[in-house]
């Protein structure tokens, strides 16, 4: 058995880490003294110290450290992998503010957005797997990224396969202050059942206005000119409005050159009254 301080010692963690994962559950140790409580731990919980050190040297929040030590390390490198992809995501959606800030600055870059048309279509009724999540505007595109790819994993474990593009419903107003529901939508053939947060659900057919952007107009506050542009539209030709407002993404668009059109800010309406 080890004490805190030489555990901490082979560890690099502190006396004060080790009691804060003693308290939240990700490190308890493996005894404590019902005398003095000192607190012992055992050689076999030293690999478990590294991988929670190393792991809060990344900024890695502790729920999300739980879940990649919750099962076996196969889990746990899936869990990984798409917490530093939400990561990477979220780095570049902050890149792209950060230019749209210096433009505006500079007035160097082209104000507003960029003229262009809304357009209306029809869309079928369409069989969906979908995540519903409370976010800000600073963790948005993490949480898109990482529901979008627990669906995925799902269906395709399931023996689904997954239609083209997905969309991401806003059923209230997201902010850098303030949060509201999103819901993470992937369109599916084949048998699926619910399973955990993922739900099985048939979305409505309906008409949508929408307009086309890039992914560098995808960066935040740019992207809120596409969702005004969309929404003058419609109040402009007097169409009432549908349901809340959706980003829908091209397949792969973040394969798509961040200059190119990869996602369609749409908002759902009635038929025009003759």
């Amino acid at each position: 058995m080890l004490t805190i301080s030489e555990f901490g010692r082979r560890t690099g963690l502190s006396h004060k880490a080790l009691r804060l994962y003693d308290v939240s559950g990700l490190l308890a140790p493996a005894q404590v003294d019902p005398a003095n409580g000192y607190r012992l731990y055992d050689e076999a919980q030293l690999e478990r110290a590294r991988r929670i050190s190393v792991m809060r040297q990344l900024d890695m929040p502790l729920a999300t450290i739980a879940e990649v030590l919750a099962g076996t390390d196969e889990e746990g490198l899936i869990r990984l992998d798409r917490w530093w992809a939400a990561e990477e995501a979220t780095t570049e959606a902050r890149r792209s503010t950060l230019q749209y800030l210096r433009d505006r600055l500079s007035r160097s870059g082209t104000p507003g957005l960029a003229p262009r048309p809304v357009l209306t279509r029809d869309v079928p009724a369409t069989k969906i797997a979908s995540i519903r999540a409370d976010t800000n505007q600073q963790l948005l595109v993490g949480i898109i990224v990482t529901c979008t790819d627990e669906i995925m994993s799902y269906l395709h474990a399931a023996g689904a396969s997954a239609t083209t593009g997905s969309w991401v419903i806003f059923h209230g107003a997201v902010t850098p202050e303030g949060e509201a529901t999103v819901e993470v939508c992937v369109p599916f053939d084949g048998l699926v059942d619910p399973a955990g947060r993922i739900g099985i659900r048939v979305e409505p057919a309906h008409r949508e206005a929408y307009c086309t952007i890039t992914m560098n107009e995808c960066a935040y506050p740019r992207i809120m000119l596409a969702y005004d542009l969309v929404t003058d539209w419609v109040r402009a030709n007097g169409v009432p409005e549908a349901g809340p407002p959706r980003e829908v993404y091209l397949p792969d668009c973040h394969l798509i050159p961040r200059d190119e059109p990869a996602v369609d800010i749409a908002l759902p309406i009635l038929e025009r009254n003759p």
